[in-house]
């Protein structure tokens, strides 16, 4: 099986180590589920060590990078879970769904293997304040195309809660808007290599030069300064939760 982070992913687990203050929120939405399926799960962020957890990940050098307490991992997709009915009390996917080639046959499949709650960490494509698209367009161009819109999952999934998950200004995950507050971390090519948006929009030199100049100037810190003052910020992330 190939993947695409068979070439995205070679230094994933030091780029995208999970952040303690949004682990807490998926565990809590977790309930007192005890066991618990990771779908599209990578190198294992924000799987709870305290339960019985089974990852699947389609990408072989994303399952080479998972640590020697991560939980056990079945190379495999969403659309074709290997699992029995009702195999796990909960489970859950991370900045995932967005990669699945089927997303109702994934989320059909998780219903499947699944007695209980489905949690997912996504990203609202409709939500549009973030200064980073104003340096790449395409990058909302590329969430319109790939990201599910919120009220999509309660067709795959039946009802569910939305809560939004505020990003704190120094998040230690380097997912793609978490650099709200530390804008120079997008001119970093390490950082960008985890983030596999950059990988699919291509040519991102245009607006690397606009935010290199910006941030020189002090443009930047001038057009953005309410940022600055901030804690966390709301950049789009939702975490949907279906009972």
């Amino acid at each position: 099986m190939t993947a695409s982070y068979d070439t995205i992913g070679i230094d994933y687990a030091n780029l995208r180590k999970p952040d303690p203050r949004i682990a807490a929120m998926i565990e809590r939405a977790l309930g007192d589920a005890r066991t618990i399926l990771n779908v599209g799960a990578g190198s294992g962020s924000y799987e709870p060590r305290d339960r019985s957890v089974t990852a699947v990940e389609p990408s072989i050098a994303m399952i080479r990078q998972r640590g020697p307490s991560a939980a056990p991992a079945v190379q495999g997709s969403a659309e074709a879970l290997p699992f029995e009915d009702d195999s796990f009390d909960a489970a859950m996917a991370v900045n995932t769904v967005h990669h699945w080639s089927g997303k109702a046959k994934g989320f059909g499949e998780m219903r499947r293997v699944t007695r209980g709650r489905i949690v997912l960490l996504t990203f609202d494509p409709m939500y549009r304040d973030n200064w980073l698209l104003d340096y790449f367009p395409q990058l909302a161009t590329l969430d319109d195309a790939q990201m599910p819109k919120i009220e999509e999952y309660e067709g795959w999934l039946g009802p569910v809660d939305v809560t939004p998950v505020p990003v704190p200004r120094d998040c230690v995950d380097g997912f793609l808007y978490a650099y709200w507050r530390r804008p120079r971390a997008y001119l970093d090519p390490e950082v960008r290599n985890a983030m596999s948006s950059f990988h699919t929009i291509g040519d991102a030199s245009v607006g690397l030069a606009r935010l290199q100049a910006d941030l020189d100037s002090g443009i930047w810190a001038e057009r953005y300064n309410t940022l600055l003052d901030s804690d966390t910020h709301d950049v789009g992330y939702r975490l949907v939760t279906a009972r």
